[in-house]
């Protein structure tokens, strides 16, 4: 699980806006490539290929990361560590019981976490759920310029935002709150 790039760069005097510049890794999205799906709003989980379910867990620099973590990638400005801690231990396991109980079928990959007690339910759905990302809402009409972009974004509150998939496999993603920090 690398982090995925948002498709604008941030502001540097303020982090919570994005600038017009496309970020490097993310041009491919304003050529046309890749496909836009759903953004959903929760905590990603991971279903490994031996059965096992993990938690995304950012560990802050400096801090004791906890036992079974897997890092994956280490942020150099922020000294901030991504990676997976096996998802029993995290803060979500209860809930994450719940929304696997309510699963018919896992297959290895990854998955958003939503529910009542997960940010809130920013989705709506009522009860606790694992959604996999392989099957996520791919939308149609989304623009790929920077205006456009952000004129459908705060069109569209109920999405947290939008994520582009490559079939090469790089993501990229823009959020609803980046459209609305950067007006």
């Amino acid at each position: 699980m690398q982090k995925i790039p948002t498709l604008f760069r941030r502001d540097p005097g303020d982090l919570r806006r994005v600038t017009r510049e496309v970020h490097p890794a993310c041009q491919w999205v304003l050529d046309g490539e890749g496909a836009p799906t759903r953004k959903y709003d929760g905590t990603c989980v991971r279903l490994d290929e031996s059965g096992a379910w993990w938690a995304r867990r950012e560990v802050k620099a400096g801090k004791t990361a906890p036992a079974g973590f897997e890092p994956v990638q280490t942020d150099p400005a922020t000294g901030k560590t991504v990676g997976w801690e096996p998802v029993a231990q995290s803060a979500f396991a209860k809930f994450f019981d719940e929304a696997r109980d309510r699963l018919p079928a896992p297959v290895p990959g990854t998955y958003e976490l939503c529910g009542p007690k997960v940010n809130g339910d920013p989705e709506r759905l009522g009860e606790h759920r694992l959604v996999p990302h392989a099957t996520a809402e791919e939308f149609e009409d989304v623009p790929r310029d920077f205006d456009g972009l952000m004129t459908w974004l705060r069109a569209h509150p109920e999405f947290e935002g939008v994520v582009w998939h490559h079939p090469d496999g790089r993501m990229a993603k823009l959020k609803h709150r980046d459209a609305v920090a950067s007006t």
